[in-house]
């Protein structure tokens, strides 16, 4: 998990790809029921949150465990993973629709 200081200090060379992270973190927030989108137009998140979101998933390191994770779900689940660097927030994004 994410765990080394302010986002705004890293470096593009100390993040994932951002392409690759963008997918991960989409496919997760959809496997939880989130759509960006709709998050969005309905005020949950903005443009500076969302963004936050996709590099915060580029410093988090877990990607490897986030690409298995995806892998073995069988439908929909409740939580974003222990180990998702994005969990409380996809967690409280998911919040409205519990």
């Amino acid at each position: 998990m994410y765990e080394r200081g302010p986002l705004h200090l890293l470096t593009r060379a100390q993040l994932g790809p951002i392409d690759r992270h963008f997918w991960l973190n989409r496919s997760v927030a959809r496997s939880m029921g989130i759509n960006f989108t709709e998050a969005i137009a309905d005020g949950r998140l903005d443009a500076e949150g969302y963004a936050e979101l996709l590099t915060r998933c580029r410093a988090g390191g877990c990607d490897r465990q986030c690409e298995h994770w995806l892998g073995c779900l069988h439908g929909q689940v409740d939580d974003a993973p222990e180990h998702c660097a994005n969990r409380d927030r996809l967690n409280a994004l998911k919040a409205p629709d519990r």
